[in-house]
């Protein structure tokens, strides 16, 4: 995850993993599916996934807004109406790291959406993604009661900025 972490603060990407595969067994704990598992999944089906917000774009004075976010096993395309974007206006433009819940849907021509019903931030839990501490389990005798926290010139966003509307 560190290595990881550090490819991402100086090149933007990393050859090694994504990061949303450190974070997958922590998300599976809480019954989020992967954007694979989404991309299979019956047509109306109620999911949550998450991943990292690749675009999120507002076609003109559209009624919808079209969010891509993407794990380690592909990408999820997210439909969000625009009368349901003042609720989650924060979240939709604030985050780096999404989970959403909602509803499949598939075209005819197996095309699928997730038809956002519920977005949450959760860009959190990219902060820790380099702190092997977070994730690796502590036993009994480590304790940390004054956790040091260095901060080096290159920690920046883990996760670039994605490509938005304004």
């Amino acid at each position: 995850a560190e290595e990881v972490v550090a490819d991402y603060q100086t090149l933007r990407l990393s050859l090694k993993d994504h990061p949303m595969t450190f974070l997958r067994p922590a998300l599976e704990a809480d019954g989020v599916l992967s954007c694979a598992q989404t991309g299979i999944a019956k047509a109306g089906a109620r999911v949550a996934t998450a991943g990292i917000v690749l675009i999120r774009q507002r076609p003109g004075k559209g009624n919808a807004i079209f969010i891509t976010i993407e794990d380690e096993t592909g990408v999820t395309n997210v439909v969000l109406w625009a009368r349901q974007f003042e609720i989650f206006r924060r979240a939709v433009m604030a985050s780096r790291l999404m989970l959403v819940e909602g509803q499949v849907q598939r075209s005819p021509e197996g095309v699928v959406h997730l038809m956002a019903s519920t977005i949450h931030d959760r860009s959190d839990l990219l902060d820790h993604l380099g702190d092997t501490r977070a994730l690796a389990p502590m036993s009994r005798a480590d304790e940390v009661r004054h956790p040091v926290q260095s901060r080096h010139p290159r920690d920046v966003r883990i996760v670039p900025k994605s490509r938005d509307f304004h």
